[in-house]
């Protein structure tokens, strides 16, 4: 007879992702998978599900650079700082996003400008932050080549919002966000197509898109095998 041994579950803390993170991470920042001479990007974008829309990026203006801060929260249970944009925002108003924004010239690199976006979003200090690596850059249908910063936190912080673009804050497990069932496909109309997109709706949250893209990537990086 066969007996068949359950895989253990992975047990998310502070050292074994931090084990994960700087075995399984970029050490610097990965635009390998966009390349400008053709405006083709063929592994993170908006348009992971739909293949049939790269084209779109051909005809579109060389990318913006950004870089967002992936925050993990170390807690007992480890969790993950997401932000929730306020309504009146010109692009991508009440959306769930990660803190962060465009690289600005005074900007070093990648890691200043998601600290720097970090402590004027929502007031997190640098000081209590700290970088581990990146996960593959991620290239927006809105015009920007985003780096994501994975990043430890120290859970001791006290944030102060910039009602201007943030209206509030909140965490999700990384449990729930590594698990592969909350990893929806979901659909809508889109400049007269059908947009396929990553979702994972926690809640009353509905992470989706580009956050959900990027959390997708870091499932896949770390926990993918």
């Amino acid at each position: 007879m066969t007996i068949i041994h359950p895989v253990p579950p992975t047990i998310y803390t502070e050292p074994e992702f931090r084990v994960r993170a700087t075995s399984r991470l970029f050490h610097s920042p990965s635009e390998s998978v966009f390349d400008p001479r053709t405006g083709r990007a063929w592994s993170r974008s908006d348009w992971d599900l739909n293949p049939e829309m790269l084209a779109d990026f051909e005809v579109m203006a060389p990318p913006r650079p950004a870089a967002v801060l992936v925050p993990v929260i170390a807690r007992p249970e480890l969790t993950v700082l997401l932000t929730e944009r306020t309504a009146h925002l010109s692009t991508h108003a009440g959306q769930v996003a990660f803190p962060g924004g465009k690289v600005e010239a005074s900007d070093i690199d990648a890691v200043h400008t998601a600290l720097r976006e970090a402590e004027e979003e929502i007031g997190l200090s640098r000081t209590l932050v700290e970088p581990l690596g990146f996960l593959d850059g991620y290239r927006t249908g809105t015009g920007f080549l985003v780096t994501p910063v994975v990043a430890l936190v120290k859970p001791d912080f006290v944030l102060a919002l910039d009602p201007g673009e943030v209206a509030s804050t909140f965490e999700v497990p990384l449990a729930f966000l590594m698990d592969p069932a909350n990893h929806k496909h979901h659909s809508r109309p889109w400049r007269g197509r059908e947009r396929h997109y990553y979702a994972m709706p926690f809640g009353d949250h509905y992470i989706w898109g580009a956050t959900a893209g990027m959390l997708k990537n870091l499932h896949e990086r770390l926990y993918g095998g």
